[in-house]
């Protein structure tokens, strides 16, 4: 079976979009010629890999297996081009670096450094929650991520830890718990709560910790969005918790914000998978994380 690597980009480029059109215009290429890609594939299989109707495209169960092989397949790739390119030193190469939302303006100072030592080193950036950095890595589609401890995978992962902020409680001025000097979890179980998407390493967290408490949050809303997050919570809609970093910036907003007991922090740092070796531009990020961060 002969299969050209570019034809599993095309596959899951079609995936991803769940259209022919768009994934034909992605790729570059006629639709005509998506469709026979697609059909080439499914002759060399001897199997149906799409469900196709007028709205969308969906994987049969073939079609998941292969979207997990053509992962992994294209993982692999990526990584012996990087070898290959960096045989003569760093120069070139292909960075995918996995970000969550709330951690981006963080690591600005870490990547302007990779970029002005590495700046033959391409970057490209995805952003998930803590949980879709972890998926990411362990289907090969990421080299190397920045996200919250702990994870999930702990067995299949190495991390880097690289610092930590307190945890504090967001509350709308005016709010009944603003009297109180610190913030028990016991506090919070006659308000509704507002908390982060599950994707999110810290929503995790803050289910966990209450849990331990013994005390069941009233979660009204759900986002991924710091500061719409935020900004219910300044209309009074709920309380929430946030990182002192986001804290900081929202210092002109109509917000309290109160220490937790017992305190919490927000553990940030890089991970990778376990059983596969980094590729350079990888191990380059995290040796310049290692002396930032000391």
């Amino acid at each position: 079976m002969n299969i050209p690597i570019k034809n599993l980009q095309s596959f899951l480029t079609l995936v991803e979009t769940e259209n022919f059109t768009r994934a034909a215009e992605k790729c570059f290429m006629t639709q005509p010629t998506l469709t026979k890609i697609i059909q080439r594939l499914e002759d060399n299989m001897g199997e149906k890999l799409l469900i196709r109707n007028n709205q969308k495209v969906e994987l049969t169960q073939a079609g998941q297996l292969f979207e997990k092989s053509a992962k992994e397949i294209l993982g692999h790739w990526h990584r012996l081009q990087e070898d290959i390119n960096n045989l003569n030193g760093l120069k070139t190469g292909l960075l995918r670096l996995g970000v969550c939302p709330m951690m981006s303006s963080l690591i600005t100072s870490l990547l302007t450094n990779y970029r002005q030592q590495y700046p033959g080193i391409e970057i490209q950036m995805y952003e998930y929650g803590g949980f879709g950095c972890e998926q990411a890595l362990l289907n090969n589609s990421l080299d190397i991520a920045f996200t919250a401890l702990p994870t999930t995978h702990k067995t299949e992962l190495s991390n880097q830890p690289l610092t930590k902020y307190p945890l504090l409680a967001c509350l709308p001025e005016g709010h009944p718990l603003t009297d109180k000097v610190e913030i028990r979890w016991q506090d919070f179980e006659s308000y509704p709560f507002i908390l982060y998407n599950e994707d999110f390493s810290l929503a995790k967290l803050i289910n966990r910790l209450s849990r331990e408490a013994g005390v069941q949050l009233n979660i009204a809303f759900r986002t991924g969005q710091w500061d719409f997050l935020a900004a219910m919570v300044e209309a009074n809609l709920g309380v929430a918790i946030l990182p002192e970093p986001i804290c900081q910036r929202l210092s002109n907003s109509r917000l309290v914000f109160k220490p937790m007991h017992p305190a919490m922090t927000w553990d940030l740092a890089l991970i990778w998978r376990e059983n596969l070796p980094l590729t350079p531009p990888a191990k380059a990020l995290l040796a310049l994380s290692r002396n930032s961060y000391e």
